[in-house]
């Protein structure tokens, strides 16, 4: 039986989703304000609004047996109103209500017993007497891809974020210096089922993602101590769905949460390759009550490298993509139109062979060298 499934945004998350669908004999149904957008070419039917329009979303409701998200940015008070009505939301509302502020999302992690970094609310100057420099300021709501987030070094650095942000209510955190950042994407289903991803080491520069490696090169203890904080967060969410959780490891072997998305995400690309099941294989099937797939690699290990823009043009760079197939590299291009600084605009995976955890790390590391150095020219 089709099952029909709406989601609220059309960006590459929402397009990768429509992609795996037809083999989960699932139709997609597309909300977002954009004709441009990656998903729209592959939905049903696209409603053509803000993502936090709530009367668009009780229009995409009429179609959906279950509505989904690819973002974060969704009026949380307003769709209870079609809870109230019988519209399917998974992940369900409250399970996403302590999670989309960075001070209720920390405050959550904390009282259910998560490590995380030292953090406090930002509401007057003096709430900075208790940190040190480095610090980080975040946005509360709506930052991704490292907007919304700035490691301050000094005064003045603090005194020009402040300014930046002036209107925008903030977190403070301790400044972590990691070993790795480390990620892992896991899944529950409405009947409870779990299933979690091999932990990866992720890479940013300038807050954006720039390389994930899967498995991450990392001892059994810190493995299965992540993989129980990702069982134990679900539960405790009630949470039915895929969920994103970025970590920091330190020189000690001390892991905390650095922060959590309730959807498919960036950490989890590498799955559509290298995975049996994708992250946004996994996705539909927790919220249309199937049986969840399994999350084994099909290989070794997989690297996966963002496409990042690095000028301001309009190009699909087909040489530089038919460079970096023949690699041997799965090569996904987003179909965005307009590149900018930083802007995602595909990703590549290539699976690794090397059955030694440290020669596999160094062939995914050799790789990244020669992927970057044909998408960057400056490089």
């Amino acid at each position: 039986m089709t099952k029909n499934v709406g989601v609220i945004g059309g960006g590459q998350l929402a397009w990768m989703m429509a992609l795996v669908a037809p083999q989960e004999n699932i139709k997609i149904y597309i909300q977002t304000p954009h004709e441009t957008d990656s998903a729209v070419c592959l939905g049903e039917r696209t409603i053509f609004a803000p993502v936090d329009d709530v009367s668009a979303t009780a229009e995409l409701a009429k179609y959906c047996d279950v509505i989904t998200f690819e973002n974060e940015f969704v009026d949380l008070e307003g769709l209870q109103s079609l809870v109230t009505e019988g519209v399917c939301f998974y992940p369900r509302l409250t399970s996403l209500s302590p999670l989309l502020d960075k001070f209720d999302q920390r405050s959550f992690f904390q009282s259910q017993g998560f490590p995380v970094p030292r953090f406090s609310l930002y509401e007057s100057d003096s709430d900075f007497q208790s940190f040190s420099f480095p610090l980080v300021l975040k946005a509360r709501r709506h930052g991704y891809d490292g907007q919304g987030t700035v490691i301050v070094k000094s005064p003045l650095e603090l005194q020009s974020a402040l300014e930046k942000f002036k209107q925008t209510p903030l977190l403070i955190e301790e400044f972590v210096p990691f070993e790795k950042e480390l990620a892992i994407m896991a899944a529950r289903s409405a009947t409870g089922e779990i299933k979690v991803y091999p932990v990866a080491e992720t890479y940013q520069e300038n807050q954006v993602c720039r390389w994930v490696i899967a498995p991450a090169l990392i001892n059994q203890d810190i493995t299965e101590k992540i993989s129980a904080i990702a069982s134990k967060l679900l539960v405790s969410l009630d949470y039915v769905g895929i969920l994103g959780i970025e970590l920091f490891m330190k020189n000690n072997g001390e892991v905390l949460i650095n922060e959590v998305a309730p959807r498919t995400h960036n950490s989890g690309h590498y799955t559509l390759d290298a995975c049996e099941t994708s992250q946004f294989a996994m996705q539909l099937q927790t919220i249309t009550g199937k049986k969840l797939g399994n999350t084994r690699l099909k290989s070794s290990g997989a690297v996966m490298i963002n496409l990042l823009g690095y000028e301001s043009a309009q190009s699909e760079y087909l040489p530089q993509r038919k460079e970096i197939e023949q690699l041997g590299a799965f090569v996904h291009w987003y179909g965005k139109t307009e590149s900018r600084q930083g802007r995602k605009l595909g990703h590549v995976t290539v699976l690794l062979d090397e059955k030694s955890p440290e020669k596999m790390y160094h062939q995914a590391q050799m790789m990244i060298e020669k992927v970057e150095s044909i998408w960057y020219p400056q490089r």
